[in-house]
């Protein structure tokens, strides 16, 4: 049965929806990734000390960070409402699209248009590209007010297609479409074993531990503890993992980056062109298609997110640590970051002068946030 649209939110029920510490985000955002980048320039050996230790290719240390600050989102995912983003169509086709069709094809004009004489630096946005969103993405569809479990579906379709899609595509973009087009060759090496134990790491183990959080949470206590006195201790922790990550993340890459400032620049050009493209073609898809402003705007960061973790370690188990592709997947989230920081707001902006056009009046969370 269709529900009535709700009404558009005032500034200060929106306002409302964020913390005192949220609606700082980009300052603290900020502070994390010139810390990471002074500690990485100012104390030479600690990007080898944190490099010590990998799980999947990629440092211990971020590993960590990104289970903390992915498991208090799919914490408060309700999982018994999946099954109506699963039956939406629209929104499932939508995101296959946008994430498997339009943004590697993309990212390979772009790095091809913006990087034609740095074939080491383009092949990392390329491999960029191909990395679909798994990780932070749900920080920030959460902080835009996102539909949540449709963040969590989406989600896991991405992590199903990168598996069986990320060597093929891979080969595809690095090998047989440049012949075709009479320009230079590269090559991936990443095995579907390799990127599966990825998924299984990066999403697999938060969202076994959110589900069972919810799960065993409320049948012990109930819907209205676990959603009134869990979740908002556990909520936090979010946010300290996202920044505990960006300053390991850019402590590991301080000095490259520093370093090599004019090709930071070179590499971040294409990169804020994608991000705000992919994020603006989601969200006016989302709108074309009549979807709600929760799940538009899940689209939308759906879209524009990549998975910087898994393409940080297949450019350095294919070409090595200190090789341009590796500088160019850690300038993705140098980039990714404040970028999709502040389309959060405009999401947030949007949302007050937004109206739900949804025929099917879709479900959307009301868990606290």
């Amino acid at each position: 049965m269709a529900t009535e649209a709700p009404a558009p939110p005032t500034d200060e029920h929106v306002a409302g929806r964020l913390s005192r510490t949220d609606r700082y985000l980009p300052v603290w955002i900020g502070v994390a990734m010139v810390g990471g980048l002074l500690l990485g320039r100012l104390v030479p050996d600690l990007g080898s000390a944190l490099a010590a230790v990998t799980v999947d290719g990629v440092s211990l240390p971020i590993a960590l960070g990104l289970l903390v600050m992915m498991y208090p989102v799919l914490a408060k995912v309700r999982y018994d409402r999946l099954d109506t983003v699963t039956g939406d169509r629209r929104l499932l086709l939508g995101s296959l699209v946008l994430n498997w069709v339009l943004g590697p094809a993309l990212m390979f004009a772009l790095a091809w248009i913006f990087l034609p004489d740095l074939p080491e630096y383009r092949t990392g946005l390329i491999i960029v590209g191909l990395a679909r969103c798994i990780a932070m993405v749900i920080i920030w569809n959460d902080l835009a007010c996102g539909d949540r479990e449709a963040a969590a579906v989406l989600v896991a379709l991405n992590s199903v297609f990168q598996v069986l899609a990320f060597a093929g595509l891979g080969w595809f973009y690095l090998s047989v479409l440049p012949g075709w087009l009479g320009l230079e060759q590269a090559g991936i090496d990443a095995s579907t074993g390799d990127i599966a134990r990825s998924v299984l790491v990066f999403l697999g183990i938060p969202l076994l531990a959110g589900y069972l959080s919810r799960r065993l949470g409320e049948r012990a206590r109930g819907r209205a503890w676990y959603e009134e006195r869990f979740l908002p201790r556990v909520g936090p922790w979010a946010l300290y993992g996202l920044l505990f990550t960006i300053v390991v993340l850019f402590a590991l890459q301080g000095e490259a980056v520093t370093s090599n400032p004019l090709d930071v620049v070179r590499i971040a050009v294409p990169l804020l062109v994608y991000f705000a493209a992919m994020w603006g073609g989601g969200f006016l898809l989302g709108h074309v298609m009549r979807l709600s402003y929760e799940r538009t705007t899940t689209l939308a960061f759906t879209a524009a997110g990549n998975n910087f973790e898994l393409a940080i370690a297949v450019a350095i188990a294919t070409f090595g640590a200190a090789s341009g592709q590796a500088l160019a997947g850690v300038v993705g989230p140098l980039i990714e970051v404040p970028v999709l920081v502040g389309l959060v707001y405009v999401s947030l902006w949007l949302r007050r002068r937004y109206r739900d056009t949804s025929p099917s009046g879709s479900t959307t969370s009301e868990a606290p946030r």
